[in-house]
């Protein structure tokens, strides 16, 4: 390949340099990098990132802009980062990988109602999540990076997600209407444009692996077997198209109390408490023929 030629190239903004290339580096895409994670797609940018000073890094149809920390001054380093730059380019060094240039999947993401009205399910034509998943706080949300984006709202309330939708839980302090266009249109960017909604740990470290739920299971008696499978069988379904998950905690034997975990749509919703309540109880005690048995429904 011919040599690359770089032409440094002032912004009106002081901490942001371009450097120009003689030819074109993208095909006419552009693509801007937070970090070396970030920039998992280019190779270059990934370099650039080792320089300390480089915060940002931002690839466009013919330039590399790059935004720089403090702790040093564009006059001292740039012809470096020229050089660096104008070398890597013509060593015939990749600029984007193809992975990342291919055509966007069309995502579509509608709005369901549930009968929970604080929470509003948004579904999406493709598998997000492969279990499921509920965050409560941006602490707890560290191992999706798309809970995390959405906690920053400052509405959100509670993340659930599972397969192909998420329920949000929303604070009263705003009306759905308001922003439900908000978040279908933030959901439908996130998914097309290919960021990481779990990190590839996550099902490790929150034991949500299949191998981690089956030995759970396993690890069960008889009769809790039995609970588990009929709330798989006659009431997941259900509450998972109504946005929601319940989720079987314990069985005692001794006083026959069963309980379970209300999830999404189904948690603080009163009259889903009320309703799961009972509909499991007659439900267990038919199906277990045992009338001595309670549920108790906690909220997620």
């Amino acid at each position: 390949m011919p040599h690359t030629r770089i032409s440094i190239i002032p912004t009106s903004n002081e901490t942001i340099l371009k450097f120009e290339a003689d030819r074109f580096l993208t095909n006419h895409n552009s693509f801007e990098f937070n970090n070396i994670d970030d920039a998992k797609h280019s190779p270059l940018a990934q370099q650039l990132f080792y320089l300390p000073f480089v915060k940002k890094v931002y690839i466009a149809s013919n330039f590399v802009a790059i935004e720089r920390y403090n702790i040093v001054k564009w006059k001292d380093v740039q012809n470096e980062v020229a050089a660096q730059i104008e070398d890597y380019l013509s060593n015939d060094g990749v600029v984007i990988t193809e992975e990342a240039i291919k055509p966007k999947a069309a995502v579509t993401v509608y709005a369901e109602s549930t009968p929970n009205p604080g929470v509003l399910k948004f579904v999406c034509n493709k598998v997000l999540v492969p279990n499921i998943f509920e965050f409560k706080s941006i602490e707890e949300a560290k191992p999706s990076p798309l809970a995390t984006a959405l906690f920053k709202f400052p509405f959100i309330k509670n993340v659930y997600m599972e397969k192909n939708f998420i329920s949000i839980t929303k604070f009263d302090v705003v009306e759905w209407e308001d922003i439900t266009i908000q978040l279908r249109e933030f959901l439908k960017s996130y998914i097309e444009d290919r960021k990481t909604i779990l990190n590839d740990n996550a099902p490790q470290q929150l034991n949500k692996t299949e191998e981690a739920v089956e030995q759970k299971f396993e690890a069960l008696d008889d009769v809790s077997k039995n609970i588990v499978n009929i709330l798989e069988e006659y009431i997941k379904p259900a509450v998972e198209s109504d946005g929601g998950n319940i989720e079987f905690k314990s069985y005692d034997a001794n006083t026959k109390k069963v309980e379970v975990l209300l999830q999404g749509a189904c948690s603080g919703c009163p009259s889903s408490t009320f309703t799961l309540k009972n509909g499991i109880e007659s439900m267990l005690k038919e199906m277990l023929n045992d009338n001595s048995i309670t549920v108790n429904a906690i909220n997620g």
